[in-house]
């Protein structure tokens, strides 16, 4: 049964979707995307646990052995990103029942509950297989589930919001579909690892580099990193708030690992980093990101929209420690993926909670939350503070090791501009703290907290901010020897 782990990580949630829609009960569409998402995560943990005790766990679907047929293939790194995706969903299923009953329309709940069934399992699929056609598939699995999730959202712009991202994730994926092909032109295999080995026979080909612009541009449309970040403010905005919380803490975090995947594995950073300016074209659009990005999510007046850019800047954050190629850069990199991924995924289950209460995400129409609904407000607070990079939170963890990459890398500007650009993030977490804990609003009505079957969960997700901003041997340790992995495969 152990063996079979890596295909039932995918097929049980893929075969959890069509159910739902048979069984058309919105009840039990909640409870089974519990249990499947809890189930994934378990058998996430058990991958990783072998991997760390055994190394590399290559599965053949259908017995059809790599590079002929179709292979799912865990190192430390997808096996550690499999844990953060099924881990977050699990966390965000427990939470979704009341605030998906008062976002969703009742007779669409259990269409909802597929369609985010189909992304789950969709982002799994990106992160496990060992195939390059297979990513494309699993991208447009996921995508075009997560474009019906964000339209069932309550305002009609999520219409357009969700039309946006359509267009601008189809592109992306054509594009990275053609880079592919290229590939597959040039040497006559789709499979990950052999690629790696037949590439640096025709890296000096024309194909080639058309073909990691091709992939590179896909690949940075889905993680939005400016200015290719068009379609998700709106997207993260107007989409349900449990829809917002996973796409943030997974969906951009997945194209990020699939950057990280084929700029180091599969074309190798001898030809990504040495051949061409990429670490410079990338940390530079990683700089603008942080920086205007954070600009703008300080005059934002909807909560929402204002996480969205952040997670712009964060997503920034990310890239510029990818661009760095050495071990503190790319650990950085790999553990900010885990850190915002619980950051950001509470801050959007608080919104999730504010919504439900107030009717209202927007800055004005929280004044005096702190007393009205205390444990929403400190866990917004406490999400807060590790987006800025506060001692003792996740987010700290992660701005330290960026800075030591860029001194390793001998940037020493940029180091001293990660720290100032963290007050960027002060100001625009301060402008919400302000409102809830040093505004009044004598003439609203009662406002209680939150139900408790959301609140947990957020709870879940802010104890494990902190706990990780303490302990980090799970965290940084695994990110650690992840880049350390993945640098190996490379020289």
């Amino acid at each position: 049964m152990l063996s079979q782990l890596p295909a039932l990580q995918v097929v049980i949630p893929l075969i959890a979707a069509p159910l739902c829609v048979v069984l058309r009960n919105k009840e039990i569409a909640c409870l089974v995307s519990q249990v499947v998402s809890i189930l994934s995560f378990l058998i996430s943990l058990i991958l990783l646990q072998q991997v760390l005790q055994e190394g590399i766990i290559s599965y053949a679907l259908g017995g059809w052995l790599a590079p002929v047929g179709i292979e799912y293939r865990l190192d430390i790194l997808n096996s550690f990103i499999l844990v953060i995706i099924s881990g977050i969903s699990s966390i965000v299923t427990l939470y979704s029942k009341k605030s998906v009953n008062f976002e969703i329309e009742s007779e669409k709940i259990y269409l909802f509950y597929t369609g985010y069934l189909l992304m789950f399992s969709g982002l799994l699929g990106m992160t496990i297989t060992g195939d390059a056609f297979n990513v494309f598939v699993f991208i447009e699995i996921s995508s075009l589930s997560s474009y019906a999730m964000i339209a069932m959202g309550k305002d009609r712009r999520a219409v357009s919001a969700a039309f946006t991202y359509l267009v601008m994730g189809t592109v992306g994926a054509t594009f990275f579909l053609i880079g592919v092909g290229l590939m597959y032109s040039m040497t006559g295999t789709l499979n990950m690892a052999d690629l790696a080995e037949r590439l640096p026979k025709v890296y000096d080909t024309k194909a080639i580099l058309v073909s990691f612009a091709f992939i590179s541009i896909g690949i940075l449309l889905k993680l939005a990193l400016f200015p290719l970040h068009l379609w998700l403010p709106n997207a993260y905005t107007y989409a349900p708030s449990v829809v917002s919380a996973f796409l943030s803490a997974t969906a951009t975090k997945v194209a990020i690992y699939i950057l990280i995947r084929f700029g180091y594995s599969v074309f190798g950073s001898d030809f990504v980093f040495s051949k061409y300016p990429t670490a410079e074209i990338l940390a530079s659009l990683s700089i603008i990101a942080i920086v205007v990005c954070s600009i703008v999510a300080i005059f934002q007046t909807n909560i929402k929209r204002l996480l969205a850019f952040s997670s712009l800047a964060q997503v920034g954050y990310i890239v510029l420690g990818i661009s760095f190629n050495n071990i503190n850069g790319l650990t950085a990199a790999i553990v900010h993926i885990f850190n915002h991924a619980l950051s950001k995924g509470a801050l959007f289950l608080a919104m999730g909670c504010v919504a439900i209460v107030i009717g209202s995400v927007k800055i004005k129409d929280i004044n005096g939350l702190g007393k009205k609904m205390p444990f929403t407000a400190f866990a917004i607070v406490i999400s807060g503070l590790s987006l800025i990079g506060v001692p003792l939170t996740a987010g700290f963890i992660s701005k330290w090791y960026l800075v030591l990459g860029a001194i390793d890398k001998g940037w020493w500007p940029l180091a001293i501009i990660l720290l100032l650009t963290s007050l960027l993030a002060l100001v625009y977490v301060w402008r919400v703290v302000e409102v809830m804990y040093f505004r009044s609003d004598p003439n609203s009505p009662e406002v209680k907290e939150a139900p408790l079957s959301m609140v947990i969960p957020l709870y879940i997700l802010v104890a494990m901010t902190i706990y990780f901003g303490i302990e980090t041997s799970f965290s940084a340790g695994l990110a650690n020897e992840a880049a350390e992995y993945i640098l190996g495969i490379s020289e």
